[in-house]
């Protein structure tokens, strides 16, 4: 079965350009750090954080928390989701079910307080139908670019997705 003209022309493409709602901000890294007892001091000590890296940082695992969108926002009127381009695949494919079966992130500029960020997604590739345990389906790479409001990049996650119907 070959690919719909629709999904290969979204692939190399960038796609939804989105902004933060909200900045970078200390509350959230202070409450990601409790969450996991993480009490590298990088995180909590400002001396620290300023001798080491130049002043206060977020975590970096800490990248895709500021762009889950809240479940409410005033003035939005339809409904947000993470990774969009996935959603995107299951539907035009006819896949109803999905799994992510790796994910790397790849870090370059700290992200600090105040920072707005800004991110887009781009679709590298979709494969011939392939069938596993799961059901019959696609597998597809999705790429996730993150960049601060100087438009420097904080990171690259690249997502490899299983879009699938269950077998009979």
């Amino acid at each position: 079965m070959s690919l719909p003209s629709e999904v290969q022309s979204w692939i190399g493409k960038i796609q939804y350009e989105e902004e933060t709602e909200f900045p970078a901000e200390r509350g959230y890294m202070y409450t990601s750090c409790s969450s996991v007892e993480n009490g590298n001091p990088l995180f909590w000590d400002d001396a620290v954080a300023e001798e080491l890296t130049g002043g206060p940082i977020a975590p970096p695992t800490m990248i895709s928390v500021w762009f889950r969108p809240h479940h409410w926002a005033p003035g939005r009127t339809t409904e947000v989701q993470p990774l969009q381009v996935h959603f995107d695949l299951k539907q035009a494919l006819g896949l109803p079910e999905a799994v992510m079966t790796d994910n790397e992130i790849t870090f370059y500029e700290p992200v600090r307080p105040g920072d707005r960020l800004r991110t887009r997604q781009i679709l590298h590739s979709v494969s011939e139908p392939k069938t596993t345990k799961l059901g019959s389906g696609r597998f597809w790479v999705i790429e996730v670019q993150y960049l601060n409001q100087d438009g420097e990049m904080v990171a690259t996650e690249s997502y490899t997705g299983f879009g699938y119907k269950r077998g009979e």
